[in-house]
């Protein structure tokens, strides 16, 4: 059964660029009214100004990782708004560093982006949403949280515990009508490689030759939201290279890690 959108309120995190840029330009076309959020709000409203019928959306610019400004931040958006149907958890930072190389304080940086501020922000938005009869809360992992590789040993965690997490969610509000879907992206032209996090916390700063061959964000964003309207829960966004590693891992996890061993996955 296919969700119709234009009578849909979606909140997405990490709209100001990237997957969250390209979900929220096609939610807007498919008829959707859009809140865009992200810490940048001269960003923000470029992005909204991209969108079809400009004037419908908000930007409500927030640090996830503060709890009293994301608190703030769903205030402001049950004000302007009146409710949110669909939660887009979207934030999140990669990261390139060997796990010899990287400090627990950064392995934590990584959690609290990618794990906890995703998860607090949704069970702030949950009560509302289980009180006006359902909605839907949309994980964005990776294909790194189902398949372990070199240079992204925590970002590949933070991603599978997300990921299962959203499986939990799904198995016990499954009677309020709380629907829940998770995003597995593979390699999308993204700033992602760009911004992610080295051994130091530092940014990496270039993009990588996965990356800038990755599928477009548009198209990215093309297959997820169709796959969302139909209401599919395990959605993978990928190359066939990383769809084949996925299948590959199902069938014989040892056969794919004799694989990854011989890439080069930076």
């Amino acid at each position: 059964m296919k969700t119709k959108l234009n009578n849909l309120t979606i909140w997405i995190t990490g709209a100001s660029s990237g997957l969250g840029e390209a979900l929220a330009i096609e939610f807007a076309r498919r008829g959707a009214t859009i809140i865009l959020s992200g810490r940048n709000k001269q960003k923000l409203e470029a992005v909204k100004a991209k969108c079809k019928k400009p004037t419908k959306h908000v930007v409500v610019p927030f640090d996830i990782l503060d709890v009293a400004q994301a608190e703030a931040a769903y205030a402001t958006v049950i004000q302007n708004a009146g409710h949110v149907d669909w939660l887009i958890n979207n934030a999140g930072v990669s990261q390139r560093s060997l796990i010899m190389q990287t400090s627990e304080a950064v392995e934590r940086q990584l959690m609290e982006i990618d794990y906890f501020a995703q998860t607090r922000l949704t069970r702030l938005v949950l009560p509302d949403m289980i009180a006006q009869g359902g909605g839907k809360v949309v994980m964005v992992s990776s294909v790194a949280g189902l398949l372990g590789t070199q240079y992204r040993g925590a970002y590949g965690a933070a991603k599978a515990a997300i990921h299962m997490w959203a499986n939990s969610l799904r198995a016990e509000l499954s009677e309020n009508n709380i629907k829940v879907a998770t995003i597995f992206p593979g390699f999308i032209q993204t700033n992602v490689s760009i911004n992610a996090l080295t051994a130091d916390g530092s940014a990496q700063g270039t993009m990588d030759d996965a990356t800038d061959q990755g599928l477009s964000a548009k198209a990215f964003a093309k297959q997820a939201v169709k796959a969302l309207v139909q209401d599919e829960e395990y959605i993978i966004v990928a190359g066939q290279k990383e769809k084949f590693a996925t299948l590959v891992n199902r069938v014989s996890p040892p056969k794919l890690y004799k694989l990854i061993r011989g890439a080069k996955v930076k």
